[in-house]
């Protein structure tokens, strides 16, 4: 009788009781309303912001709203669009490089105005020119010590006064804090201790943000196990 009593018990599981499921429930909701809801409110404070800005600058007889009995969101990213694509076709031709020189020329004078111009120019152009490996490449570094293992972002081949001061090719790697990768440090890091991985940034970016719990898969055709880029010095394998 115990064995077929035992068979039943297994045929027929105990269900999982009611306040499980409800668990299990509002879990699963928070996960899939949480992200959505976090996205809209993110991009809503930066299309808010824009327009708290643009729209006041825009004529009352050219402004939407002035007809429409409803606010309209968006206008502000709008105008500004077109303005900095109008502003990066009158730059590429005679008269508007003209006039960037002279302002240029202009700031150049001023002293302290200057570093910082010239600072914020070099590191947009850096990041916004499409053949720059800026931010383009996921790192392994060790830190904070051998042994220990961090993610980070290379941002360049160290150049100037900094590689001339190590004997060693350096890369400049930037390591973001979790899980605020907006903050962070540069750091001098040598090639032969810097492993590149097949992950995109974006990827990364999750990573950090997410203290580890979110781990991209390994794409197709992937190295599983990337290998350390040596220096220049290093022999190539035959």
């Amino acid at each position: 009788m115990s064995d077929i009593k035992g068979t039943q018990d297994d045929q027929h599981p105990p269900k999982r009781s009611f306040w499980l499921r409800c668990r299990n429930y509002f879990i699963t909701g928070i996960i899939v309303v949480a992200p959505i809801t976090l996205t809209i409110y993110l991009v809503s404070l930066v299309i808010n912001l824009i327009d708290e800005k643009v729209v006041p600058l825009i004529p009352l007889r050219y402004n939407p709203e002035t007809y429409l009995p409803f606010a309209v969101p968006g206008i502000g990213v709008v105008i500004m669009v077109i303005v900095l694509t109008f502003i990066g076709w009158l730059t590429t031709g005679l008269v508007g490089r003209t006039v960037v020189r002279l302002g240029e020329n202009l700031l150049d004078r001023m002293p302290i105005v200057r570093s910082i111009y010239s600072a914020l120019k070099q590191i947009f152009e850096t990041v916004f020119t499409q053949n720059s490996r800026a931010f383009r490449d996921v790192v392994l570094i060790p830190y904070p010590r051998q042994g220990c293992w961090a993610i980070g972002f290379a941002t360049g081949t160290t150049k100037g006064e900094v590689q001339d001061a190590i004997q060693d090719e350096v890369v400049n790697v930037f390591l973001p804090t979790t899980p605020n990768p907006t903050s962070g440090y540069l750091l001098f890091l040598p090639k032969k201790d810097v492993i590149f991985l097949s992950m995109t940034v974006e990827q990364g970016i999750k990573l950090v943000i997410s203290g580890g719990v979110v781990t991209p898969e390994i794409a197709k055709g992937a190295v599983k196990e990337p290998v350390p880029v040596r220096s220049g010095n290093s022999q190539a394998a035959d």
